[in-house]
């Protein structure tokens, strides 16, 4: 494999990871609606397709007394072994255990989703990109408050060579092929 060029590589499911960063109740409540619609409808289906597809799924609550818990949509999507990390930092490698999670599976793409795009999403990775990960950030299952913040938190992440991608792009990235035994009920979900 060839490192040389971060931004160069394939998802593959075997090789994947999932993070969910801070898809709260009270925090969604605080973004354009039809954004969030968005979010929440992509984080679902990726989070269904990484449990089809057996690939780990961490997910991040920000300071949930505040902010709420994992919005329904959401949790209702997220396997049942799907690992919780409360936290007050930002970045998700400052919560108590998540770094430690992320070394123990053992892969080395990390797939982002959730909001702040320009907080709490931007911090983890660039946290991840500097522990020798390959992050790809799903750009249309990520958000923020402000449309300028979200295009910025897209502007710096290109700048530090973070994969940008869609929910569509990871989703048949990991299946490779159309002949893969799960294709049709993921195909089903994208209709």
């Amino acid at each position: 494999m060839n490192n040389r060029f971060p931004g160069a590589l394939k998802l593959a499911a075997e090789n994947s990871v999932l993070v969910v960063v801070d898809v709260q109740s009270r925090l969604g409540q605080a973004m354009p609606p039809k954004v969030l619609n968005r979010v929440l409808q992509n984080t679902a289906l990726l989070a269904r397709a990484a449990t089809l597809l057996e690939v780990p799924v961490l997910h991040t609550e920000q300071y949930p007394k505040g902010l709420g818990n994992t919005h329904p949509t959401v949790a209702e999507a997220l396997p049942k072994n799907c690992k919780l990390f409360v936290k007050t930092a930002f970045s998700c490698l400052d919560a108590e255990g998540f770094a430690a999670s992320i070394a123990a599976l053992d892969r080395r793409h990390v797939v982002l989703v959730g909001m702040e795009a320009h907080i709490c999403v931007l911090q983890t990775a660039q946290d991840l990109l500097a522990s020798g990960a390959e992050v790809f950030v799903v750009e249309d299952a990520i958000c923020s408050r402000r449309l300028e913040n979200y295009q910025n938190a897209l502007d710096r992440l290109r700048a530090c060579r973070i994969n940008v991608v869609s929910a569509e792009s990871v989703v048949f990235e990991w299946l490779g092929d159309s002949r893969h035994p799960q294709f049709k009920a993921i195909q089903a979900w994208l209709r």
